[in-house]
């Protein structure tokens, strides 16, 4: 019996496997259709574009908040739990682009399914029981994106105002931080009139340029002050409170989940963002490397003291520091309109569909649209205490329900649909990664809010 369910499930990957080969062109995802369920249009990326938006989409603040992430879990511990959660991560968005490759395969006229669209269909092929949910499932997906897509948006704002801030004081202009998050506002509504990843990709790639430099910089200045205190003096293991803490930043920094589905049907070869070596794995094994070294580095060098961004521990004194966080803070800012698109690509289409106004003048209600909710991410933005307790909050509510528990529902959903699809491994396996997910959520959660109280206090 058990060799039985073994072929059966084997054979089930197989079919997967030759569905996703067989799905060669999609869409870019662009939002004017609706619904999600798009036909194919122009402005196909390259992979190495899909590769810029995937690098920028998961190296933002979170980035940054390595030295944090690092500090709540431990030197050892960190080191170990990252790339298993970096393995879940990616185990879990391929689960997630084969349900959407058999959905489409499942539902004609259409080219291409994004992430809401994907948990609908796939629970209205699925066992009969389920069918009733497809639309709450679809729901619940769309709040978990919008939150997820709010809180970075303005996470973004708190990281670019914090170190500008520091900048200014030093210069002798003496501004609070609610200014400097104003001056921020009219540059942050520009790029985030671009409603086509295409015409972001520049933005993107000048954005990781920076990035990259800010974080080179902050790496080369924390080498150069000084010798490298001993590892002996940094905790190799933390607490669990400490290390609930650790696991919400570090799906916060693994924040690219909602850009997966677009970002592959945006390609000109989608085949190839999901292959052996193709955009997903080969991206998300460089950005793994990237947080450990980033955060190992960073808190043997500051400590304890290490601050929810590194470059807030740079002198900012010294004029080369000013320049690093300049460009950091500008680095994170670029990434604003990536996570804002994903935000406004599951606003956009209902409100078209309900709204006679947006039918009749889609163009200047989609504009108004987002200078309201650019407006709304800066007002949240304003009353936001601490940078790395929300990083972690929201990695530990809604990374989590996105990453892991949604992904692993839709794969029971779908091996559900095969006599004995779901062998005893695919469970053990799926049941586990269920399992760390509801601890997360259920630790990182508390610990969090427990944490952001007293900073109100």
């Amino acid at each position: 019996m058990s060799r039985t369910l073994e072929i059966t499930s084997i054979k089930l990957d197989k079919t997967m496997d030759k569905n996703l080969e067989k799905q060669q062109e999609a869409a870019t995802g662009d939002e004017e259709n609706g619904g999600g369920a798009v036909k194919r249009r122009g402005h196909e990326t390259s992979a190495l574009e899909a590769a810029t938006h995937l690098f920028k989409g998961s190296v933002g603040a979170g980035l940054f908040a390595m030295g944090d992430c690092f500090k709540n879990g431990g030197l050892a511990g960190a080191t170990i739990l990252l790339p298993i959660i970096a393995v879940m991560c990616v185990h879990c968005e391929r689960m997630l682009i084969r349900g959407s490759v058999l959905a489409v395969e499942r539902t004609p006229g259409v080219d291409f399914l994004d992430y809401p669209e994907t948990v609908e269909k796939c629970f209205e092929y699925g066992p009969r029981p389920l069918r009733r949910m497809s639309r709450f499932m679809k729901l619940v997906v769309e709040m978990f994106l919008c939150v997820t897509q709010f809180g970075f948006c303005a996470i973004y704002f708190v990281f670019i105002t914090e170190n500008l801030h520091q900048v200014l004081q030093q210069n002798g202009i003496d501004i609070s931080m609610s200014m400097v998050m104003l001056i921020t506002l009219l540059p942050a509504m520009i790029p985030s009139l671009m409603t086509n990843l295409k015409y972001i990709s520049p933005v993107s790639a000048f954005a990781n340029v920076a990035l990259l430099f800010g974080l080179i910089s902050t790496l080369t200045i924390a080498f150069s002050d000084g010798p490298m205190p001993s590892i002996a003096e940094r905790h190799l293991f933390t607490s669990a409170s400490q290390l609930s803490l650790f696991f919400g930043t570090a799906l916060f920094s693994y924040e690219g989940i909602a850009l997966i589905l677009p970002l592959r049907n945006s390609m000109r070869k989608p085949e190839n963002f999901s292959s052996r070596f193709g955009v997903l794995n080969s991206t998300m094994f460089f950005t793994t490397a990237l947080f450990i070294f980033t955060g190992f580095v960073s808190y043997v060098r500051w400590g304890e003291d290490v601050a929810g961004s590194i470059t807030l521990n740079l002198v900012v004194e010294e004029v080369f520091s000013q320049v690093v966080k300049i460009v950091a803070a500008l680095g994170v800012f670029l990434g604003y309109p990536i996570q804002f698109f994903v935000m406004m690509k599951i606003l956009w289409p209902p409100l078209k569909r309900s709204n006679n106004c947006a039918q009749k003048y889609p163009i200047t209600m989609q504009v108004c649209l987002r200078f309201v909710m650019v407006m709304m991410t800066f007002g949240v933005a304003l009353v936001v205490p601490k940078l790395n307790l929300f990083i972690s909050l929201i990695g530990a509510l809604c990374s989590t329900c996105l990453a892991f528990v949604i992904p692993v529902l839709i794969d029971f959903v779908i091996r559900a649909q095969v006599p004995k699809g779901l062998g005893v491994f695919a469970y053990i396996k799926n049941i586990l990664i269920l399992t760390v997910a509801v601890l997360g959520i259920v630790t990182g959660t508390y610990q969090s809010i427990v944490e952001i109280v007293k900073e109100f206090k």
